[in-house]
């Protein structure tokens, strides 16, 4: 009556000349969902002594972690690491999303490389954009026009957050959130309502990055969410026609704030042109195989064991 495929997925009780479906939708696309419940309804509907049909849709919703990117200031490339982190993520078996939570300064569109493609809704959520590097992306810069201004106050930006975590994310099982800058309203959100298992902290090697990345630090840990750790970007700059090496923001300053903090460091991103221009063009490193993939995927190799221990 229901076809090889869809009888996989669907239970059936006829009472009389009435058939109930349950159909299992795991795993499928809201649009896909539709679909198949559509043909299934079609094809119950022509068996003979079947006057009408009734479908209801369940699937079983797979166990998210929430890894919250955070950083005390901007400019520090937590974006950049964010967008990397979940592709690496991706890369070693896990299904991960991406949340750009950053609502006044969305940038993740750009890195993933997803501009101007937006967000559609289905039953009231949202639907997550597929990428090119296997990462779907909800972010308010899919929901406005580019350019424009995001001028909300605390509430909505946090109850726009709440609209992104709370999306078609049924079978991602890492959910990386690319925090915004400080420590306010969706901040405070985010630990509150949505619990994310552990934060990672990044920061550049100066003094003045690591004093409000440590507040980061103290705000996850008052709050009890552990911390999987700090990334030092920016370490390091190689000449590309001299090959000389010099630390323009200073050198090992995240490694020992990691020390004195007592929590674990997980690597340096180097300041590169080759870093820069891959992201700008929605092409992040950490989806090739070149040499600025290789600290990407280091940290996302750490990440991916404190997520297995914890």
């Amino acid at each position: 009556m229901l076809g090889p495929i869809a009888a996989g997925r669907a239970t059936v009780r006829v009472t009389g000349d009435s058939a109930s479906i349950i159909l299992d939708v795991t795993g499928l696309p809201p649009a896909a969902r539709d679909a198949l419940e559509a043909d299934v309804k079609a094809a119950a509907s022509t068996a003979p002594g079947i006057a009408s049909v009734r479908v209801a849709q369940t699937s079983e919703r797979v166990q998210q972690r929430i890894i919250a990117v955070a950083s005390g200031k901007g400019g520090v490339g937590k974006s950049t690491l964010s967008a990397n982190l979940a592709i690496a993520l991706a890369r070693s078996g896990r299904k991960v999303g991406m949340v750009d939570a950053d609502i006044y300064g969305p940038s993740q569109p750009r890195l993933l490389g997803v501009e101007g493609i937006k967000a559609e809704a289905h039953d009231k959520k949202l639907v997550p954009v597929a990428t090119g590097v296997g990462v779907p992306l909800l972010s308010m810069g899919q929901l406005v026009p580019g350019g424009q201004a995001i001028a909300w106050r605390g509430p909505m930006a946090a109850g726009a957050l709440t609209q992104l975590v709370d999306a078609h994310w049924e079978m991602v099982d890492t959910l990386v959130v690319d925090m915004p800058p400080g420590t306010g309203d969706v901040q405070l959100t985010m630990i509150q309502k949505h619990k994310p298992a552990g934060a990672v902290i990044v920061s550049t090697p100066q003094d003045l990055a690591l004093i409000d990345a440590t507040r980061a630090i103290d705000l996850f840990t008052k709050a009890g969410v552990p911390i999987i750790g700090l990334v030092e970007n920016m370490a390091g700059y190689c000449c590309p026609h001299c090959g000389g090496l010099s630390d323009p923001f200073g050198t090992g300053g995240a490694e020992a704030k990691a020390e004195t903090l007592s929590i674990p460091f997980l690597g340096r991103i180097p300041l590169t042109i080759d870093i820069r221009t891959a992201s700008d063009a929605g092409t992040p490193p950490a989806a090739g195989n070149g040499a600025e993939a290789e600290p990407f995927l280091s940290i996302a190799a750490k990440v991916g064991d404190w997520l297995q221990r914890n």
